[in-house]
């Protein structure tokens, strides 16, 4: 393509805009999280997480730009909460490790659970915050036992939702605890429904949807 007067040829030719905003270079910032900036400022910021509770309301966003990107604005009716949830596999809660079962029943420790830590974090959240709908959340920080999610919520009773069209569907009645039937991005991601293709046609409009349409037979009644 033809540069720009008073443009070098790198900056005519990157990716990125030739002007950008904030916010755009908080995404860039982000995108490289192993930068020494980036990996500082982490490991200040999980330290300050571990003191909060696991359930911390926050004054305004960690991360604006992607909170801002989910449906996030700074105005009335909006919250944002920071739950903190334990990595690793599902224990099998059993009394002292026995399964009173069969041997194939008998694994306690190396179980692993079926969603992610993220759609763990919106049901709690949304368990103690019964008032609240869980729009979307993102992902902030991480040690070796916990990871840090940053949830937004909106307050379907408040006048600046209700009137405003852009959000206002979130306070009708069938959005409530969307979060519990994985009706969120968190929850249709482990669901398999974030794909499109032909490699994703067995996870509409679910996979058990089509396993019982596959697997069971139907026959003509004889009248």
């Amino acid at each position: 393509r033809q540069m720009p007067k008073g443009v070098c040829a790198a900056c005519a030719y990157s990716p990125l805009p030739l002007a950008m905003g904030a916010y755009a270079y908080m995404q860039e910032l982000w995108r490289k999280k192993q930068s020494d900036v980036n990996r500082y400022l982490q490991r200040i910021r999980c330290w300050e997480y571990r003191q909060m509770p696991k359930i911390y309301r926050c004054t305004h966003p960690s991360r604006p730009d992607k909170a801002r990107r989910l449906g996030y604005k700074a105005k009335q009716g909006y919250v944002v909460y920071r739950v903190r949830v334990r990595r690793g596999n599902r224990k099998r809660p059993v009394h002292k490790g026995q399964v009173y079962g069969k041997p194939v029943h008998q694994g306690v420790s190396e179980l692993k659970f079926q969603r992610n830590l993220q759609s763990v974090a919106e049901e709690r959240l949304g368990r103690r915050c019964g008032g609240l709908r869980i729009l979307a959340s993102y992902w902030v920080n991480a040690d070796s036992s916990c990871k840090y999610f940053e949830v937004i919520c909106v307050d379907p009773a408040h006048a600046a939702i209700r009137n405003d069209p852009k959000i206002s569907w979130l306070a009708t009645g069938k959005q409530k605890h969307r979060e519990l039937r994985g009706l969120t991005h968190a929850g249709r991601k482990h669901r398999g429904l974030c794909g499109k293709g032909s490699r994703y046609g067995k996870a509409r409009p679910s996979r058990r949807a089509v396993n019982k349409k596959t697997m069971s037979k139907s026959f003509r009644r004889y009248r």
